[in-house]
């Protein structure tokens, strides 16, 4: 698990158009909300997705970026994407490399057979690359609503803050 304070890893991930995204990018310039969440097209998730999105605007006023990821490849992203109007960029961490250095990994077992899950678990990292907030097994009910207050609170102080 990633915790308030740490350095959030670096990575190069594909979105959903196959064009390669460098987290590194944004370091200096702009903060991150990273939503990692278990599968397109499913409600919770497409909720989640749809609420970034719709707040998308009032997060970039903040100098924030949203980003999603899910073990999903680049045209079920697409697919997504298009289907539910979404406008955050989706990233794809097929083999689960990303999703294992910021600790959204779980072994659940079903049917007898033990799968790699990703826990719907959000990201909260400042322009220096230091993560403010690590929030595990959020619900996505209200989420981006309480995201963006945590985010609105950096913008303030610029300091990290304890949230778990």
């Amino acid at each position: 698990m990633l915790h308030k304070g740490e350095v959030a890893p670096a990575f190069t991930l594909p979105d959903a158009d196959m064009e390669f995204f460098d987290f590194e990018s944004l370091r200096g310039n702009q903060h991150a909300v990273l939503f990692f969440y278990p599968k397109d097209g499913t409600p919770y998730c497409t909720m989640e997705a749809a609420d970034f999105s719709d707040h998308e605007t009032d997060f970039a006023r903040l100098n924030c970026v949203i980003l999603g990821v899910s073990r999903d490849d680049c045209l079920s992203h697409a697919d997504f994407r298009d289907k539910h109007g979404l406008s955050v960029r989706l990233l794809s961490d097929e083999e689960g490399d990303v999703c294992r250095k910021f600790g959204v990994c779980q072994f659940r077992e079903r049917d007898g057979h033990k799968k790699l899950c990703v826990i719907r678990s959000t990201f909260i990292v400042n322009k220096d690359g230091i993560v403010c907030h690590a929030l595990y097994d959020v619900h996505p009910k209200g989420h981006a609503a309480e995201v963006y207050q945590l985010v609105k609170g950096l913008n303030g102080k610029g300091s990290a803050h304890a949230h778990r």
